[in-house]
């Protein structure tokens, strides 16, 4: 007779994983291979008022992954070089960056990824990692 647990267990890893979910678990393994942590306070600082301005007013703002990250920065955690190009790429969306976190979910996005200095410090520690593995 079969365990219910095991069986459990082997239908909860044959679900179907969202993108984000692969991500996240790509992202775990590959902390775990290269990581830096030496992005700016202020970085945090802004991942930290974004979480504050959710926690205390709500948001349907952002993606897991988004918030994800905010959790990361403002703990300090390690982040690997996949996480660090995703925050280079978020640049694209600094156009967004002066809408007030009440009047929607640029601003409030923005600071989530780190905010400005946390989205230049990931564009020149990718030109730094690259450079450094040639």
């Amino acid at each position: 007779m079969e365990d219910n647990n095991t069986t459990d267990t082997a239908k909860n890893n044959n679900k179907a994983m969202t993108y984000e979910d692969v991500l996240l678990k790509l992202e775990a393994i590959s902390i775990k291979l290269e990581s830096y942590t030496d992005y700016p306070q202020s970085a945090s600082n802004n991942a930290k008022r974004a979480i504050e301005y959710k926690e205390e007013n709500g948001s349907d703002c952002g993606t897991r992954v988004g918030w994800t990250r905010a959790r990361q920065l403002a703990d300090k955690k390690p982040i690997s070089r996949e996480t660090i190009s995703r925050m280079a790429s978020f640049k694209r969306h600094q156009q967004n960056k002066d809408v007030p976190y009440s009047e929607g979910c640029g601003g409030l996005m923005w600071d989530a990824w780190g905010g400005t200095s946390g989205i230049n410090w990931a564009i020149n520690k990718l030109k730094q990692i690259d450079k450094n593995k040639k």
